[in-house]
Parts: structure tokens; sequence; C-alpha cells
């Protein structure tokens, strides 16, 4: 009997071992899942950018104004096309700072291309490289705006955007996206229009306060959103 009792089961102690492990590769892959899933990769370097929020700023005035826009979106250029110079003049004379943040809610509307997030990542290239190029960059994007449900502009006709508007030698920033993490962590940090049930583009705020774009005035009387 006792020579019985000193037998090592060594089946029950390579399956006890065996679920350890099990647990442990478990628990390594969920934590490196999570960590992908929080990791914003690296945040673009510029002196216009600020990180923290995503915003690209245009611009020194004491008002802010801040735009959050999809490169894929209609609207967005609908918007651009209706404000654009006003906003510009209000830029120009000292009026207001213009945040803009290039997000991405319209991958699912470029046939699997992922356009939203390509172009947005192209804008912090650019204004990486060049800040005061960012502003001509959002606007020769949208002259040259794909409809949606197609495959959106290819990266060497992107580069050959932001080439026209004076910068190049981004195109492995292009390319391997270099942003493109990034971009979607500030996405999920856009704020929701009153009114709105999810994030949508274009979204608006004014000093701070995120406004509904249907109480937008007229651009000649847009000014008096900050006086």
């Amino acid at each position: 009997m006792a020579a019985t009792a000193r037998k090592v089961n060594w089946f029950a102690i390579w399956v006890s071992a065996a679920v350890v492990v099990a647990l442990v590769l478990v628990t390594v892959l969920v934590v490196a899942m999570n960590n992908s899933t929080d990791d914003p990769g690296p945040a673009p370097q510029g002196a216009t950018i600020n990180t923290e929020t995503g915003a690209i700023a245009v611009g020194e005035g004491t008002g802010t104004m801040d735009t959050y826009i999809d490169f894929m979106c209609p609207i967005c250029n609908q918007f651009e096309q209706i404000y654009g110079e006003a906003i510009s003049g209000l830029v120009d004379d000292g009026t207001i700072t213009l945040n803009i943040h290039p997000i991405s809610i319209l991958d699912r509307a470029s046939q699997g291309t992922e356009y939203s997030t390509r172009a947005a990542n192209a804008m912090y290239c650019v204004a990486a490289a060049d800040g005061t190029a960012a502003l001509p960059f959002m606007q020769a994007m949208f002259a040259n705006q794909p409809a949606e449900g197609t495959a959106g502009l290819t990266n060497e006709q992107i580069l050959a955007v932001a080439a026209g508007v004076g910068v190049t030698g981004i195109d492995s920033c292009v390319n391997d996206g270099e942003y493109s993490k990034y971009v979607t962590a500030m996405t999920d940090q856009t704020p929701i229009a009153p009114g709105a049930t999810g994030i949508g583009t274009p979204t608006i705020a004014i000093n701070g306060e995120t406004i509904a774009t249907s109480t937008l005035p007229d651009p000649a009387d847009l000014g008096s959103l900050f006086q």
C-alpha cells in the first residue's frame, strides 16, 4: 500500500501543467489584443499639430473653430464650398484659429481601400512636413474628392495632390500609413453634435462648444459667432 501511495500520477501533473500554460497563453493573448486595440501608434509631430486632440491648427486668432472632416464625405465638401472662403477670411484677419481634425468614418464606402483613413493619414503627413500646406492640401483634396462608393484616390494621386501644394518627400509616410492608427484613435475622440446619435462629419465646434451645423449663420455673418 505504501508503494502504491508513493506512485506519482504524471498524467494528472501534465494535464494540470497544460491547463496552466493554456491559461497563461490566453492571458497574454488578451493583453496583446487589448494593447493592439488601444495603441494609437506614432503621433505626427509638427508645430501646428496638437497630438492630444489631433487638431491641425491654422492661424493664430483668439476665437477657435474646430472642424472634423472625412475626405470621402460629400457634405464635408459642400461645407467647404459654402463656408471655406469665409473661414479662411477669419483666419487671415486674425479673428480665429481653425483647428482641422481629419477623421475616418467612411472607410466602408471605398471598396475596401480605406480611403478615408489613407486621406486623413496623408493630411497628417503633410502637416508634419509643412504646417502651412495643411489648409491648401485639404482644399485640394476636396476639389478632387472621389464619389462615395468608389475606391477613392490612389496613394500616388494623393501624393500628387500634396506635391501640388508644395509638399514632397512624404511617400513612405503615405504609402506605409504611418499615422493610420493615430487617425483611428482621434476619430474615436470626435464629439457628437447636438441632436446626433453618433459621430458624424462635418462636426463643428465654436470656441470649444460643439454645435449643430444647421445653426450656422450665412457665410457673410460667420464672424458674428466670435464677437
